[in-house]
């Protein structure tokens, strides 16, 4: 029925274990907790959500949905939360304990306790979690609050009915306050506001410093460097393959390595294995130029096919050299030079200490 990949380590026994998980999820076997555990040793075996979806049916959505709520359905085991808390979330709200994933094991067990108790929905849930949340943040209690969660909710009320001049809006939020209110002194907190009616204004958060890059120059290729001639062909072929990942373009290594990051030029973001050499500019052939200044030399190992209007990096006697070959030549390319990058030009060092000249 699906094509999907075994754990490699014991190919026939996982295969089997997971065709059975499948079945399960497809013919929807047991309850929502054991299709979270199912499909997250799934995704552990190399099996992709997409995949899951077409042998089951369970949306790729739904699938992190009961991965997450089962991991926090399970710490509510561990914290020992009460038979009747766990024996309804073993049946539905996975939605629910979902909105719960960013609380603490404890904190989970107590907002668990508070939903079941007050029949919440998910958006719910997911206000008491942000309430919770924030007020964990707070080094000391606010005056007349403990740390129980639906004081930690009517504190979020308390405050936000405090913030608000309109009269109904206050009004909910002081009925919601007194709804969650633990204890007798938070209650009377809330109370208060039944006859003070001071509006305490809300101060602006600042702006997030959010940037999109417009241009693919904005966007930069980290690039290994094999290093600064003289270097050897095995110097080149011992460079890792890069391997970007996600929209941002992010790299992993591990051990020694330099990089170097290039301007989002098209040569650069085409190139499918580019590494970097570095240089003086006298290594170049067809060099006509007295000055002499570094470089950094982007080759793509890639490229190993001739072409006559290019330059390519050879094994010229043990070393790599820089060639242009009028005709299809007999030695091996080891790849084609894509770009020469020079050092940014660099306004008088004297000149740039008074400002004033620069701006003349």
């Amino acid at each position: 029925m699906t094509d999907l990949p075994p754990n490699a380590q014991n190919p026939i026994e996982n295969d089997n274990v997971a065709q059975e998980l499948l079945r399960k999820l497809r013919q929807k076997q047991g309850n929502w907790v054991e299709w979270g555990q199912a499909c997250a040793h799934l995704q552990k075996a190399g099996y992709n959500p997409q995949a899951i979806f077409e042998a089951t049916g369970f949306e790729p959505s739904q699938q992190n949905q009961v991965i997450v709520g089962s991991q926090v359905y399970n710490s509510l085991e561990k914290e020992g939360t009460s038979q009747e808390v766990l024996s309804h979330y073993s049946q539905r709200g996975s939605d629910i304990l979902y909105e719960l994933r960013l609380l603490n094991q404890q904190e989970r067990a107590a907002a668990a306790t508070l939903t079941w108790q007050n029949k919440l929905d998910a958006l719910e849930a997911r206000e008491v979690a942000k309430a919770i949340k924030d007020f964990s943040r707070f080094r000391e209690l606010p005056p007349g609050f403990s740390n129980h969660p639906g004081d930690a909710v009517a504190y979020q009320c308390w405050k936000l009915a405090r913030q608000n001049s309109d009269l109904q809006v206050r009004s909910r939020l002081i009925a919601k306050g007194l709804k969650f209110a633990h204890t007798q002194p938070a209650r009377q907190q809330i109370e208060q506001l039944l006859t003070d009616f001071t509006v305490v204004p809300k101060k602006p958060a600042p702006s997030l410093p959010l940037y999109r890059p417009e241009s693919e120059e904005e966007m930069p290729r980290l690039v290994p460097v094999v290093g600064e001639l003289p270097l050897t062909p095995q110097d080149l072929q011992a460079v890792p393959l890069a391997e970007e990942i996600g929209p941002f373009r992010m790299v992993k290594f591990a051990g020694e390595q330099a990089w170097v990051p290039l301007p989002g030029w098209q040569l650069v973001l085409g190139a499918e294995d580019p590494v970097v050499i570095l240089c003086n500019s006298d290594r170049l052939p067809n060099q006509t130029q007295s000055t002499v200044e570094p470089l950094m030399v982007v080759i793509d190992r890639a490229q190993r096919r001739w072409d006559a209007i290019s330059y390519f990096v050879v094994n010229n006697s043990g070393e790599l050299d820089f060639q242009w070959f009028e005709t299809e030549p007999e030695v091996p390319l080891l790849g084609r030079i894509i770009v020469i990058v020079r050092p940014k030009r660099i306004v008088d060092e004297e000149v740039t200490k008074d400002a004033w000249q620069i701006d003349e």
